[in-house]
C-alpha cells in the first residue's frame, strides 16, 4: 500500500477553512492553478468532490464537515510534535540514569556530581555501574545512559564522545613504605614490586601499561581488576600501584604518590554516549553537569611532565 502524502492534510484544513480555492492558495502561498491541482488530488484520495459550487463560491459536502474537525485537530497535533520542546523545568523531572564508570570516578567525582544533580533536578536519579570491559553493546541497547571511556580507534564509530579532562600515571606506595617521603629514581621503580590493573590478569593486558614506555620492565607480584583495588593493597604492602592522578585523588588519601621517573603518555578521558540521545535535553543537561564537576583544575597540566 502506497504511503499517503500527509500534506494533502494540510492543504485540506485550508481550503475547509477558506471554503475558497483562491483564499485557501494565499495563505499556503501557491498559485491558484496549484491549489486547484491539490484540490483535485484530495478529491481523488477521499473520493469525494469535498467542495461543490454553490452560486460564486463552494460549500463543503457532508463528507467534508464531517472530515472538518477531524483533520484540524491532527494538523494542530502535528505542528506541536514538530515546534521546538519547551523549556525544561528540571525541577519537574522525574528520571533515572545509569552511568557505566570506574569506581576511581565514582570515588571523586560521583559527591559533586550527585550534589549538582540533587540541586537542580531532585527527581532524577542516578545509577553508578562498574565497568568491567569495553562492550558497547550496552550503550546501543539502552542499558545505561553513559558511560567514561579512555577513547580507542576500536571504539565503535556511531557513538558520540566528549573530552572530559586529561589524566596522567603516577606512583603510589604506602606512607610506611621504604622509598616513602623519598625521590624515587627510576631503579627505585623498575626493581620495586608491583601491582597491577589487569582484566585478564596477564601483564600484557594491564590497563596501565599502555601508557608507559614498551622497554619498561616491573617486577610483578599480584594483579587486580581496578584501580581502586591495586591501591587498598599497596596501601598495606609494601608493593607499588601505577594508577591514574585525577581518578584517583580520593582513594590516594594516606598514601605517599609520586611522578612516575620516566615518559609517560598523557591520556583524555571522555564520555560516551548513544546517537539517540544526542538531542535529548535532560541528558544533554547531564552531560553538562559532568563536564562541569570534571573541569581540569589548577595544577600542572599534563603535558608539563
Amino acid at each position: 500500500m502506497s504511503i499517503p502524502d500527509l500534506n494533502l492534510l494540510v492543504a485540506l484544513d485550508v481550503l475547509l477553512d477558506e471554503g475558497s480555492v483562491a483564499g485557501a492558495a494565499t495563505r499556503l502561498h501557491l498559485s491558484s492553478s496549484a491549489m486547484s491541482r491539490t484540490l483535485a488530488r484530495l478529491r481523488e484520495v477521499t473520493g469525494d468532490p469535498l467542495l461543490v459550487r454553490a452560486g460564486r463560491g463552494l460549500v463543503p459536502t457532508p463528507r467534508a464537515d464531517e472530515l472538518r474537525e477531524r483533520v484540524g485537530s491532527l494538523v494542530q497535533e502535528s505542528q506541536r510534535l514538530l515546534r521546538p520542546a519547551k523549556a525544561l523545568d528540571l525541577s519537574k523531572v522525574e528520571r533515572t540514569f545509569t552511568i557505566r564508570t570506574s569506581d576511581g570516578f565514582v570515588e571523586n567525582f560521583g559527591p559533586p556530581l550527585l550534589a549538582r544533580v540533587s540541586a537542580e533536578a531532585p527527581g532524577i536519579r542516578l545509577n553508578f555501574l562498574q565497568k568491567s570491559d569495553k562492550d558497547s553493546a550496552p550503550l546501543r541497547e539502552g542499558r545505561i545512559d553513559l558511560e567514561t571511556a579512555v577513547v580507542e580507534a576500536s571504539m565503535s564509530p556511531e557513538l558520540r564522545t566528549q573530552a572530559l579532562f586529561r589524566d596522567r600515571l603516577v606512583g603510589a606506595i604506602s606512607a610506611s613504605h621504604p622509598l616513602a617521603q623519598s625521590e624515587i629514581s627510576y631503579e627505585d621503580y623498575a626493581e620495586g614490586r608491583h601491582i597491577i590493573v589487569s582484566r585478564s590478569g596477564f601483564d600484557e593486558d594491564s590497563m596501565e601499561g599502555k601508557f608507559l614506555p614498551e622497554d619498561v620492565r616491573r617486577c610483578v607480584v599480584s594483579s587486580v581488576g581496578g584501580f581502586a583495588a591495586a591501591l587498598a593493597v599497596a596501601k598495606h604492602s609494601d608493593l607499588i600501584a601505577t594508577v591514574p592522578e585525577r581518578h584517583t585523588v580520593s582513594l590516594r588519601e594516606g598514601m605517599f604518590s609520586f611522578p612516575l621517573p620516566l615518559r609517560v603518555t598523557c591520556f583524555t578521558v571522555s564520555i560516551v554516549w548513544h546517537p539517540r540521545l544526542d538531542a535529548d535535553p535532560i541528558h544533554r543537561w547531564l552531560r553538562a553537569c559532568m563536564r562541569a564537576v570534571c573541569a581540569p583544575s589548577r595544577s600542572r597540566s599534563c603535558e608539563s611532565y
